[in-house]
């Protein structure tokens, strides 16, 4: 830690050893993250159709593995690599065991656009719902974890409505407020269920974080809920979770932050989910400026092997040509300038609708696939990084 005009900071990121140490704030340090747009690739009578079939009492929508190749849907947005994107997760462990000031952590780098450990973050607007706090004792805590480094786009409240009491409402006008935001961490999940609402069912465990998910879907955006562990032990940690099996059946993945003994510096965070590799990580609470430090990563993540038709793609799509419109077959000429690439032109866009989610973390390029009636129109756009 370093001392500037008498404050604790967070280390500098020149600092950044193996051992995983927290760098701190640079605001210039960050992966190019607009919101994906939603495609909207359909005509006007396909959608006379579509509503023709749903006024139907027995209307079930279906798809085929050819339309499903055909499209191109939105990409997940990743938060933090490796560990956390757009959706809704748990993060549980025993009372006092350190969640708050995590939290805390994980909203000022992805506020800030400061990598966590070695993972890398994507910048954005980050709301913390901090309801089991008062405003006196975040501001005492952030200043003692990361001194008088101020980020305008890191927010907080201490008070909310509940899930389906006018909190959907209230997350809403925040985001329309603020496009670009990232995450809405909400500590804890117990503070907004409904008042005198049904406890410890599937049922309702299971309702409360499908909303949340939907909401969270609905914005390309991650919400994560903070709750807490039961005292009976488990051999899956992830059988701890406090209440039914229905908030992880629900959930996009969770956390479970355990220590051997409450009064150890040292925890386990593991980690499982439906978008990113299960992990084990080993952290060490720094008492003096009360971050977690990652002292090892059990888990060594895999990485996609590159993909030629995607790095051909990053050549043709660049910042002196940052945007490129044709068809398929158009694409296909435009490509073999670059590296000869035998493909059909209908191959192409599966595999680029495949790889959508690749080619806008990894590469920062937007994809649009819109049907008119010359036919399919290929869009695809380099997303510029905040200078």
């Amino acid at each position: 830690m370093v001392e500037t005009n008498g404050k604790m900071t967070a280390p500098n990121s020149s600092a950044t050893t193996d051992k995983g140490q927290s760098p701190s704030l640079k605001l210039n340090n960050s992966i190019p993250d607009e919101q994906p747009k939603i495609n909207d690739d359909f005509e006007d009578d396909y959608f006379q159709e579509y509503f023709r079939q749903m006024n139907s009492p027995d209307y079930l929508h279906t798809v085929s593995l050819t339309e499903l190749y055909d499209t191109a849907y939105q990409p997940k947005a990743q938060i933090i690599d490796g560990i956390l994107c757009s959706g809704a997760y748990l993060f549980a462990g025993a009372p006092k065991v350190g969640k708050s000031f995590f939290m805390a952590q994980l909203g000022y780098h992805v506020s800030g656009g400061v990598p966590l450990w070695e993972y890398p973050t994507h910048k954005g607007t980050v709301l913390y719902l901090a309801l089991e706090d008062d405003y006196a004792r975040l501001q005492k805590r952030l200043s003692k974890m990361f001194g008088m480094d101020c980020i305008d786009n890191f927010h907080f409240a201490t008070h909310a409505k509940n899930v389906g009491g006018g909190l959907d409402g209230q997350l809403k006008k925040f985001v329309r407020e603020h496009p670009d935001t990232k995450l809405i961490i909400i500590d804890t999940l117990q503070r907004i269920r409904e008042v005198g609402g049904e406890k410890f069912s599937y049922g309702s465990d299971y309702e409360i974080v499908t909303k949340l998910k939907q909401f969270a879907d609905q914005n390309n955006i991650c919400i994560l809920l903070v709750h807490h562990t039961r005292k009976q032990s488990a051999d899956d940690c992830f059988d701890t979770i406090s209440g039914t099996n229905g908030l992880l059946g629900a959930a996009d993945g969770a956390f479970i932050m355990q220590k051997e003994k409450r009064t150890d510096n040292k925890a386990v965070l593991d980690i499982v989910g439906r978008d990113q590799q299960d992990q084990r990580l080993q952290l060490l609470f720094d008492r003096e400026c009360c971050v977690w430090n990652l002292t090892k990563a059990e888990t060594e993540l895999w990485k996609e092997p590159p993909d030629p038709l995607l790095d051909a793609i990053a050549t043709l799509v660049s910042p002196e040509c940052p945007e490129w419109k044709g068809s398929a077959s158009e694409l296909i000429d435009g490509l073999d300038r670059i590296d000869k690439i035998d493909i059909q032109p209908n191959v192409l866009m599966r595999k680029l609708n495949v790889g959508a989610d690749r080619l806008w973390n990894e590469y920062g390029i937007q994809l649009e696939n819109k049907r008119s009636h010359a036919g399919r129109m290929v869009t695809l756009t380099l997303v510029q990084s905040e200078a």
